[in-house]
């Protein structure tokens, strides 16, 4: 199988200034008709405070069961760093980036747990999943515990 559709994986690539000037790519998925889920974690996601322009941090976790295209990781790491100087609330971030996956895979189904860290003393957690766990699917807990402080 070759791959010469992409453009980013392999190459020098320049970080996209924003979310709408990202390209994610997809590879064809080599098991379709299959169902498993594919995990990818952000620890250490940014973006900013649409108001004051100050940096918000979060813990992302995206959860899909890939239909016919796999999204490739390498333009995914470049999606995802394109939110660092983007201006947007957290279920905006969180949403956006759902929305932006789901058009690009048309996944069987998807979830996303953005954890955010606290803005003026309070977390924010979003959740989003375009519907049911598919049946029979093994799905492993996000393991992201509630933000406790220093307890």
């Amino acid at each position: 199988m070759t791959y010469d559709e992409l453009t980013q994986l392999g190459q020098n690539t320049v970080q996209p200034k924003s979310p709408e000037e990202a390209v994610l790519e997809t590879v064809p998925n080599p098991h379709p008709g299959t169902l498993y889920a594919v995990r990818f974690v952000a620890p250490e996601f940014t973006s900013l405070c649409p108001m004051t322009g100050q940096p918000d941090f979060a813990h992302l976790v995206i959860d899909y069961v890939p239909g016919e295209r796999l999204v490739e990781s390498k333009s995914l790491k470049l999606f995802l760093g394109s939110f660092r100087n983007h201006g947007a609330f957290h279920e905006g971030c969180t949403i956006d980036i759902a929305k932006r996956l789901v058009d690009v895979l048309d996944p069987v189904w998807l979830r996303i747990g953005g954890y955010w860290y606290p803005r003026g003393g309070i977390p924010i957690d979003v959740f989003y999943q375009t519907g049911p766990v598919p049946v029979g699917l093994w799905l492993a807990d996000q393991g992201v515990p509630a933000y406790r402080g220093r307890g």
